[in-house]
C-alpha cells in the first residue's frame, strides 16, 4: 500500500517561511496531534495565541497549515496540509543553500526540545513507554546509494504509522517521536 510522502519544498520563499524557531515547533506540533486551535498550540510550544496564529498564518500562505472547519462555528483549529517535508539535497544555489542550512538547524534544535522534554518529564511516563523508549547511535560502513537505500527502507517502515497517515491506530497508542540522521562523520 502506497501512502502519501513528504512534500518536497525547494522554493527559496517556501524555505524561508519555514525557517522560523516558532513555525517549526508548531508544524512539529500539528504534525504529531492533529488539528489544534492557535491557543492549544501556544501552550505545547510556550507561546501566545495570537503569536501563533500570526505565525500559523505566515505557513497557510504557502500551503503548509489550513484552517479546519468546526460544527460549532467558532475558533477553528488549524492542521498540517503535510505529512512531512523533504527540503530534497543541499542545492548548490547558495540562497536556497543558506534556507536549507537554517531550516536543518531549526529541526535539529526541535529534536533536541523534545528530547529534552521527554528526559524532564520521564518521572511522569508509564513505565511501558520507558521501556520502548531508546536512544540509538550507529556508525555504518556504507556507499552512498547503500545509504540512500536503506534510509528508503527505514521510511517505507515508518511511513504506514505517521500521525497523518494511520487511521486505525489502536487504543493505547500516543504520539512518539523519532527522528534519523544520516551523514558522513
Amino acid at each position: 500500500m502506497s501512502h502519501p510522502q513528504p512534500r518536497r519544498v525547494s522554493d527559496v520563499d517556501a524555505l524561508k517561511a519555514l525557517a522560523h524557531p516558532l513555525r517549526v515547533s508548531l508544524l512539529h506540533h500539528l504534525l504529531a496531534v492533529g488539528p489544534r486551535t492557535a491557543s492549544e498550540c501556544a501552550e505545547e510550544v510556550g507561546s501566545t495565541g495570537s503569536n501563533c496564529s500570526w505565525h500559523l498564518r505566515q505557513l497557510a500562505k504557502f500551503g503548509f497549515v489550513e484552517r479546519v472547519e468546526t460544527a460549532n462555528g467558532r475558533e477553528r483549529p488549524w492542521r498540517s496540509t503535510e505529512v512531512g517535508i523533504d527540503i530534497g539535497a543541499f542545492d548548490e544555489d547558495p540562497a536556497v543553500r543558506t534556507q536549507q542550512d537554517a531550516l536543518l538547524a531549526l529541526q535539529l534544535n526541535e529534536d533536541n526540545r523534545l528530547m529534552q522534554r521527554f528526559l524532564d518529564r520521564q518521572h511522569e511516563l508509564p513505565r511501558e513507554w520507558l521501556l520502548a523508549s531508546a536512544m540509538h547511535g550507529y556508525t555504518l560502513n556504507v556507499r552512498p546509494e547503500e545509504l540512500t537505500e536503506l534510509l528508503g527502507t527505514i521510511d517505507d517502515l515508518l511511513r504506514p504509522y505517521l500521525v497523518a497517515v494511520r487511521e486505525d491506530a489502536p487504543e493505547g497508542s500516543a504520539p512518539a517521536h523519532v527522528g534519523i540522521r544520516a551523514f558522513l562523520r
